[in-house]
């Protein structure tokens, strides 16, 4: 079996960590990160998410997936610690994963997975952003003539010019704000949903699920994919390698930060959209407000500062997710080509990452499936790395007795989720190709 590539001992000589990780940052650094990586504008589409579920079970699922992420992302922070003790300290993903359960193939599976996180989230951000603009632009200019493919090449020639920061340490600044924006919008976002829940143009209040019991259970797990793609982080341990070492403990106190925004933010826009809404809840609820057939239900000045908000939030969701893939590439890249992204060469890292940004948005132009989107990227990408993979990594590398109640907590929750994660997977690509048929390429409308 081939062997995956050992953790340098070296930042400098490794030509996609020096350009990419930086190990300067504090616990709050850490916390603005894992907030940019996790509370975005997906949180719009938790209404869409209960329309699968009904209040209880959405309820339900929502607090466990948040339980379960807090806890799975603990455990992951203490096998970097304990690795790092050991003299061992991983700044990637698929080295911590190779070098724990000591097999080549999971090396390369992390990889692919990752790289398949990175790239949804890119595109979704691309085409999230576009359709923001799009938003505004209907409202300064109903009879406009440009299409949403238009604005797409907008966002995309944007996040062409900032995909060149170098590091994910000097993002910091720029994810403090991307934390500002996310309890701005949301609560812009939850004022206008009560608005338009007591406004006298409200919709009818249906909170009934789908007749059919089969798709019923598809779409519960489709719902669950994009609860599991909106908790999803998959950058974790790159997250704690921006963090100055010793790392221990720090990890932690950036998690506390982080689940409290997502407490105050994750809820309530939830219960607001849904209770709007209900089961004509769209997959971004901005759409919901700005019906198509009818008056905007909020106040145009709440919406377009929401869309703002949302708009430059998006910016730095997608650098954050990009900068891991920028790593993947300039790594395997610099392997092949020796000395090919030195400090003195920039312009192959300019190509290429130019290169990723035009592939991410032309396919966001190409293929506009907002919600679908987000469920399978839940289902076999999310799912995977944070809800099954940290428990096995804790049990192989502390190894607690099989007696004991963490272990069997751990299997639990890996044989659930492995269940949850194949049966969304099967629902929501299953709903992608049913949505297949409702648009044409280069669409001006994102499909829910």
């Amino acid at each position: 079996m081939a062997q995956p590539p050992q953790p340098e001992l070296r930042l400098d000589s490794d030509a996609g960590a020096v350009f990419v990780l930086e190990s300067k940052g504090k616990w709050w650094h850490a916390g603005f990160h894992l907030t940019t990586a996790i509370v975005g504008p997906t949180i719009l589409t938790l209404p869409y998410a209960f329309r699968g579920l009904g209040w209880i079970l959405g309820f339900f699922c929502l607090t466990v997936m948040g339980c379960v992420t807090f806890y799975s992302y603990y455990l992951m922070s203490l096998v970097l610690d304990h690795c790092e003790k050991a003299g061992r300290r991983h700044i990637r993903f698929r080295e911590l994963a190779a070098d724990v359960l000591g097999s080549g193939w999971m090396f390369y599976f992390v990889i692919f997975i990752q790289t398949a996180i990175n790239t949804g989230v890119g595109i979704g951000a691309i085409l999230l952003a576009g359709e923001c603009l799009q938003i505004m632009y209907s409202n300064l200019s109903p009879s406009g003539s440009l299409k949403l493919y238009e604005f797409i090449a907008m966002v995309t020639v944007v996040m062409i010019a900032l995909s060149q920061i170098p590091t994910f340490h000097s993002l910091r600044h720029l994810n403090f704000a991307s934390l500002v924006l996310s309890l701005g919008y949301t609560f812009l976002v939850v004022g206008a949903c009560i608005h338009a829940g007591l406004s006298k143009n409200a919709p009818h209040k249906d909170y009934s699920l789908e007749s059919s019991s089969s798709s019923r259970v598809f779409s519960a797990f489709t719902s669950i994919s994009i609860m599991a793609a909106i908790f999803g982080n998959g950058i974790l341990p790159e997250i704690q390698a921006t963090l100055a070492p010793p790392a221990t403990g720090k990890m932690f106190k950036g998690l506390l930060m982080c689940y409290s925004v997502i407490l105050v933010t994750f809820y309530s826009a939830s219960v607001s959209g849904y209770w709007a809404f209900g089961n004509k809840s769209n997959s971004n609820i901005l759409k919901s407000l700005m019906p198509d057939d009818g008056p905007s239900l909020a106040p145009t000045i709440i919406i377009g500062l929401a869309v703002i908000f949302v708009l430059l939030q998006l910016l730095a969701i997608g650098l954050v997710y990009s900068q891991v893939a920028y790593e993947i590439m300039e790594k395997q890249s610099a392997d092949v080509n020796q000395g090919m992204f030195s400090k003195r060469n920039l312009i192959p890292r300019l190509i290429l990452r130019t290169l990723y940004v035009i592939f991410c948005g032309f396919m966001a132009a190409m293929l506009p499936f907002f919600g679908d989107i987000n469920g399978v990227i839940g289902a076999i990408g999310f799912i995977p790395l944070d809800f099954v993979l940290p428990m096995l990594l804790y049990n192989m590398t502390y190894k607690p007795k099989t007696s004991s109640l963490i272990y069997w907590i751990n299997l639990f929750i890996m044989v659930v989720f492995t269940g949850a994660g194949i049966m969304g997977a099967f629902s929501s690509i299953r709903k992608l190709v049913v949505d297949a048929n409702k648009f044409k390429l280069f669409s001006s409308d994102v499909v829910d």
